[in-house]
């Protein structure tokens, strides 16, 4: 289940698949804020596909209780990266998600993408003042996988090319 939005509405529009695209094929470099080397955690999955070979991204781990995950060096934060990311990708608390949002801006990171399941008008609201695209409750993973022909839209590769039924 996902957190739906509450209270007043924001300025924020959701981005279109198209957008959402533009974005990930624009994307170089992906923090990933909340990442884990814990291989049952959501953020440990989406971070080892985005380290196949499908993917061509610089990934960057932000956690301030790890060191190393999936073999890159962790940052305790933002700011402590040693590049400026294009996208920081989520992987926290919604009420955690404000401050991400003001580090961000603060970094001059381009896009903020707040994972499967995260919603925060807040973030929103202060990303898009500090000029950053936002994605909410959307899967870096999925969204990939979706645009690179990976996922049908029953959420699988069915390995059906035709639309025709099977005999």
């Amino acid at each position: 289940m996902t957190n739906l939005p509450t209270g007043p509405p924001t300025a924020w529009t959701p981005p279109g698949a198209s957008e959402r695209k533009r974005i990930l094929d624009d994307a170089h470099s992906i923090a990933l804020v909340g990442a884990s080397s814990n291989p049952a955690r959501a953020s440990n999955f989406v971070m080892t596909y985005l380290k196949s070979s499908i993917c061509n991204y610089d990934l960057y781990p932000v956690n301030p209780r790890e060191s190393e995950i999936l073999g890159h060096r962790a940052a305790p934060s933002l700011a402590d990266l040693p590049v400026v990311p294009d996208i920081v990708d989520v992987f926290r608390k919604p009420e955690d998600c404000p401050a991400i949002a003001e580090q961000a801006v603060a970094i001059g990171a381009k896009v903020l993408w707040l994972q499967l399941g995260i919603w925060s008008d807040e973030a929103a609201a202060i990303a898009n003042a500090g000029g950053l695209d936002v994605v909410m409750d959307r899967c870096v993973k999925i969204e990939h996988a979706r645009f690179a022909g990976g996922l049908h839209l029953a959420g699988f590769d069915t390995g059906v090319i035709s639309s025709r039924r099977a005999r």
